[in-house]
């Protein structure tokens, strides 16, 4: 950073103009310094470094409103640094984390709950036993507890997470932030299990409370009748904004009924029925969330008749290979369902990454991906009994890929369906927090090359203390880590994955699972990198400009 000094206007300066004007110099050469330059920097600039973020925002969207449903919010932050490695947290200043109920929008009855979804709750009320199953005794008071103030799961210190649970079937949709210590890394599990013997009234769903942003790619959605799927438009700010939504086949873009977009009041949150937009009867839907102004939140509710109900989280699309990981061993059915986002066409080469190497499915080598047309391919044998993560390998062309897997364990009547989107790498750590002990699993691939990992389970929210773990993943191959917690663990905890060596792109997924009536409920969470640091420029005092005229 320099300061020019005004000049070469072939005016004649007075020593007092001279004077102020190097006093004006000094100011600010000062004012650098106590931004944090550096003393001894003999330029205007070094190299720049990584600084804990100072706040984060997420979004919750609202619960399913179908009935015989407990939703568990499970709030974080790591201890330490993400990119150090040492326990300190943030900027060293005391900070909070907590949520706030947002208000539900529904504009001439055009979204949210229609006469059908109503039948389908009614229908599932008549199935059910008069007696629960036991759940309830897990739920505890925390629902009941109140805070310091108006938020929920508000949380102080980092490195123990905080959980709150509720039964309400109208349950709002949630907004909030954490600043200054509770800031880098913080993150919100929701996840809601649904007690009923069979179809749309029964599910474990999962997903991770969102960063708001502008555009969001989903894969994996549907218009078919044995589908209700909703996509939340959640906005926390204060104005409205309004959102637009495209629906993408296999025959591209899909005519909508209505060309104009979505109004999202400030503070609210809105549920839109795919079906309601278009007369196509799809059975793999991309969707394609903007918003015009402002940021909002975008997570798609996914209701089947016989398989259940689960989240479909937006994929990240970025260029070259795209990876799917946190396929169960004991996955059923494994169905692709794919697109090119860009201008081009891409011809993908297709591999799962299992335990020992990553091999090509035999019959399914290859998939040519045109833009915009969504694609779909079965891969029922692809993991052989083993987990694993699906590779997607551009072989020709180029441009961002939204692909994401939709996945079903257990037999016949049993079945229960899971949605894992493409994900981003782990530059240097993330965290997937609300695990339940025996319930949870991580997914570790790596690409190109080795990479080395701590593992940190927490405390639980209701006790226990902190274990650590080491392992290597092997270029090419998945690693599965069921942690292994301290006799004292009890309540809800979270796992946070470290890079400590190696160079290959780390991908990470968190598989949750509950047995209810011998039927495999489970939800997948991708784990992103948990953006906890910012790339800081340093700034230096630069003495050249008092001997400038």
């Amino acid at each position: 950073m320099k300061l020019d000094l005004p000049g070469g206007s072939g005016l004649t300066r007075s020593p007092l103009v001279t004077l102020v004007a190097v006093g004006v110099a000094l100011a600010a050469v000062a004012g650098m310094a106590t931004l944090g330059g550096d003393a001894d920097a003999s330029g205007p600039s070094g190299e720049a470094t990584r600084a804990p973020v100072e706040r984060t925002t997420l979004v919750c969207p609202q619960p399913t409103g179908l009935s015989r449903a407990t939703t568990w919010y499970t709030g974080f932050t790591p201890a330490g640094d993400a990119s150090t490695g040492d326990t300190s947290t943030g900027d060293g200043e005391p900070g909070s984390a907590g949520l706030l109920p947002l208000t539900e929008y529904v504009p001439g009855g055009a979204t949210g709950a229609d006469e059908d979804e109503e039948e389908d709750q009614e229908e599932t009320e008549d199935t059910e036993s008069a007696e629960d199953d036991g759940a309830e005794d897990e739920d505890g008071d925390d629902a009941d507890a109140e805070p310091d103030d108006d938020r929920i799961l508000l949380q102080q210190e980092p490195g123990t997470p905080v959980s709150d649970s509720t039964k309400d079937a109208d349950a709002p949709a949630l907004a909030g932030s954490a600043d200054h210590g509770t800031a880098p890394g913080w993150t919100v599990q929701q996840t809601t299990l649904i007690r009923a013997a069979a179809g749309s009234g029964r599910g474990l769903m999962g997903t991770s409370c969102q960063r708001p942003d502008t555009s969001f790619w989903f894969a994996g959605a549907s218009t078919a009748e044995s589908r209700s799927d909703y996509v939340h438009l959640t906005n926390p700010d204060d104005s409205a904004t309004v959102v637009d939504l495209d629906l993408y086949g296999p025959e591209g873009r899909m005519t909508l009924a209505v060309d104009e977009g979505v109004t999202v009041p400030g503070g609210s949150t809105v549920r839109v029925r795919l079906s309601t937009l278009t007369d196509a009867n799809e059975t793999d839907v991309g969707v394609h969330v903007t918003a015009r102004t402002g940021r909002v939140g975008a997570q798609i509710e996914a209701v089947d008749s016989e398989l259940g109900a689960d989240w479909i989280a937006p994929v990240s699309a970025p260029e070259g290979a795209v990876v799917m990981p946190g396929i169960p061993a004991d996955a059923e059915t494994v169905r692709l369902v794919a697109f090119a986002a860009g201008e081009g066409d891409v011809n993908v080469g297709v591999g799962f990454a299992g335990p020992t190497a990553t091999i090509t499915p035999a019959g399914n080598e290859s998939l040519y991906l045109r833009s915009g047309m969504v694609e779909s391919v079965d891969l029922e044998t692809v993991t052989q009994g083993e987990a694993g993560s699906l590779v997607l390998t551009p072989n020709e062309g180029s441009g961002p890929i939204v692909a994401a897997l939709l996945v079903t364990r257990g037999e016949d009547d049993e079945q229960e369906l899971a949605f894992i989107p493409a994900t981003a790498p782990v530059e240097a750590r993330t965290t997937a927090s609300g695990n339940v002990p025996e319930g949870a699993e991580l997914v570790l691939t790596a690409m190109e090359d080795d990479v080395e990992v701590e593992v940190t389970a927490s405390p639980g929210d209701e006790g226990g203390s902190t274990v650590s773990d080491t392992l290597t993943v092997a270029a090419g191959t998945t690693a599965t880590y069921a942690p292994e917690l301290p006799d004292d663990t009890e309540g809800r905890y979270a796992l946070t994955v470290r890079r400590t060596g190696g160079e290959g792109l780390l991908y990470a997924a968190r598989v949750l699972t509950e047995e209810r009536d011998d039927i495999p409920m489970f939800t997948v969470q991708t784990l992103p990198d948990d953006q906890s640091t910012v790339s800081v420029p340093e700034t230096g005092p630069n003495l050249g400009v008092l001997g400038r005229r």
